[in-house]
């Protein structure tokens, strides 16, 4: 198994010098960050402020073991009756991952997460936004593996976003079938 940044020189580069006629390797998009993100309204909604603390951090253990940096708790910037939010409460927790910590991420998620997810039959396209990145959802985080499901409490979604430097979304989808994405044909 090749490492993720030394494909990317040896084969991404070529490749999307060739298909899209850039005249210097710099101007090759790269991946420029990967954002994970757990929402946990509803898991918190109606409980004790203990209760809350006790979800929120063991939302957060499981976030630190995957990505092995401290998430940020996300605050509302606006009420909405509707979801029961007032403006300044807690609705989530993020991280945000580059350099090295990033790619050791992504050949998780591509070679171990994702092939472990309950029913996966690969990335639907209509996952990359106008600018090239790329958003998916993970059912359970038990998926990562160093979350060890016999002792994980409660189990939990995430959203990672992989932010990329493309300019439109045709230039998204090569790059990151290219690095290695299981994206559907």
């Amino acid at each position: 198994m090749i490492a993720i940044t030394e494909k990317y020189k040896k084969e991404v580069i070529p490749a999307m010098m060739k298909r899209f006629k850039y005249k210097s390797k710099m101007a090759v998009p790269i991946i420029e960050k990967v954002v994970l993100n757990v929402g946990f309204g509803k898991m918190i909604s109606g409980k004790t402020s203990d209760e809350e603390k006790k979800i929120i951090k063991s939302i957060s253990n499981g976030l630190t073991l995957i990505t092995g940096q401290r998430p940020v708790l996300t605050k509302s910037k606006k009420s909405i009756a509707g979801f029961k939010i007032r403006k300044g409460s807690l609705v989530g927790i993020m991280v945000t991952l580059r350099r090295k910590k990033m790619f050791d991420l992504l050949e998780r998620l591509i070679h171990i997460a994702l092939p472990r997810s309950r029913d996966f039959a690969g990335i639907n396209p209509n996952s990359i936004d106008k600018r090239g990145n790329l958003t998916i959802a993970i059912k359970e985080h038990i998926s990562f593996p160093e979350i060890l499901p016999e002792k994980a409490k409660m189990f939990f979604s995430l959203e990672i976003t992989i932010v990329t430097t493309t300019q439109n979304r045709e230039q998204g989808l090569e790059l990151l079938r290219l690095i290695g994405f299981p994206i559907k044909s």
